[in-house]
């Protein structure tokens, strides 16, 4: 199996710096496939070009526990493994390069996140859907598609075309994308995988796809091939990829708060102010040890550790690169022991039983809930009220009624394109009502942001605190209550 990756950038050898591999070596890799070999049949100033090759060894493949099937089945040792561009081509993608799909480049890191204008070729990418398929994966990321197939034999025409197709991109973006897009894609074209599909597969999708599969168009058809249609796995990493970020989300919110305060000097952002009114809340509940389940990227976190009255600090994240960006954004090497001691990341689900999470003062979720489907909020309030069982919960969520203020938004739509829902604020209250009766808990409601006379405020915040024990089943699931 074969693909080529071409930069025509000015300077185009630094394609060896962002790759980790020197144009002027041969080098090989050990896989469980067999052995990958990485070399560059050109490397000029206005044109580099690197190619990977698997050798794949038959034998490996059916002693091997990964890959092995039948060993005695003639299947395993004929048929189109050493050829295609397989999932066992994105293996050995994952295993050469590493370093560059990670974006970093130490050697040279005013390269990292340059745009390069990148040519791959793939002579035989192996397609369950034809060209049309790898147009539809490929083009909406923004890559040029030349795709063309071949009939299986050309003297038997009713034999129809080889499922075989040689593909090639060009397009202008990061290193890094392009191999993402490649690690993902290669195995859902072929749409078997080579190997057992585990839980460790949904870590791979969502940090392979985690910046770009989320507003993709076939995305449910990526998730079900890349995780074999296991409606289980398919389900939590939808989950975990809406769990990534509000990034459109605040961008919407600082637009318009833009647009309202032209006129005026106060122009504070509603993320800021989201912040400091959950903090404003974990100050009066005289909350010291703080979860902050949902965290992101460490906005919160960052505000809570500056604050030394919050002794112990969690921030939990469903997706492990949300958990890196945090520890460079927190600057986690650097930070103060004092500091470092007070605080832990911790990967996490909100909809699943934590025992980690249980006995703290208080548990954030922020702009968190609208993100899960509807039908998995019972699964995240016995994860929170019934099993973690804090002495405080505090959740704040977009207010769709003000959405009539957001120009983007007035003819429809949510903030962020992950957002299964937005609530209004009878919905809202309804629903913090019943989860706060059920589980012991009374609630209060504050408003965040500018206060619009029939709209609302553009976010809405509950305050929950623990004042009865109910008596629960063993899966979580309320019986009764007992009155304070």
């Amino acid at each position: 199996m074969f693909l080529t990756l071409t930069s025509t950038a000015p300077n185009a050898t630094d394609l060896g710096f962002l790759l980790h591999k020197h144009p002027d070596r041969v080098q090989s890799f050990d896989l469980s496939v067999g052995t990958a070999h990485v070399f560059y049949p050109r490397a000029d100033d206005d044109r580099c070009t690197v190619a990977l090759l698997v050798e794949v060894d038959p034998i490996r493949l059916v002693r091997g526990r990964r890959f092995g099937g039948d060993g005695f089945a003639l299947a395993q040792y004929v048929n189109d493994r050493p050829h295609a561009a397989s999932s066992m081509l994105a293996v050995a993608l994952g295993r050469v390069f590493r370093s560059a799909m990670r974006g970093r480049c130490k050697e040279r890191p005013d390269l990292e996140g340059a745009l390069l204008p990148l040519e791959i070729h793939l002579p035989s990418l192996p397609s369950s859907g034809g060209a049309d398929l790898v147009e539809r994966l490929f083009a909406p990321l923004g890559w040029r598609v030349t795709a063309s197939t071949h009939p299986l034999d050309p003297e038997v025409p009713s034999w129809g075309e080889s499922r075989y197709v040689d593909t090639h991109l060009a397009g202008t973006m990061t290193l890094d994308a392009a191999l993402s897009h490649l690690y993902v894609l290669l195995p859902v074209l072929d749409g078997a995988k080579h190997y057992w599909v585990s839980t460790e597969e949904i870590d791979k999708l969502v940090r392979g796809g985690g910046t770009w599969l989320r507003t993709h168009p076939e995305r449910d058809l990526i998730m079900r091939r890349y995780l074999a249609h296991q409606s289980g796995y398919v389900s939590d990493a939808a989950e975990r990829l809406a769990a990534l970020d509000d990034t459109m989300s605040a961008q919407v919110e600082e637009q318009a708060d833009t647009a309202t305060n032209e006129q005026s000097e106060q122009r504070e952002p509603l993320v800021r102010i989201r912040r400091a009114a959950v903090l404003a809340e974990l100050r009066t509940l005289r909350a010291t040890r703080v979860v902050d389940l949902g965290c992101g990227e460490g906005a919160l976190l960052r505000d809570l550790i500056a604050d030394p009255s919050f002794t112990e600090i969690v921030g939990v994240d469903v997706a492990p690169r949300e958990l890196d960006r945090a520890a460079r954004r927190l600057d986690l090497d650097r930070m103060p022991d004092s500091q470092r001691a007070r605080l832990s990341l911790l990967q996490s689900s909100a909809t699943y039983r934590d025992s980690r999470l249980e006995g703290y003062d208080a548990i954030v979720l922020m702009e968190v809930v609208e993100h899960l489907d509807p039908e998995r909020l019972p699964a995240l309030e016995r994860t929170v009220f019934a099993h973690a069982r804090p002495s405080a919960v505090v959740v704040t969520t977009p207010n769709v009624e003000f959405n009539a203020r957001y120009e983007s938004l007035r003819a429809g739509g949510m903030r962020h394109p992950d957002h299964r829902f937005e609530w209004s604020r009878a919905e809202f209250e309804a629903w913090a009502r019943r989860a706060g009766n059920a589980h012991g808990y009374d609630v209060r409601f504050v408003p965040i942001g500018e206060l619009d006379p029939d709209l609302g405020p553009p976010t809405q915040m509950a305050v929950f605190t623990r004042i009865t024990d109910a008596l629960e089943t063993s899966d979580g699931e309320p019986r009764a209550e007992v009155s304070a």
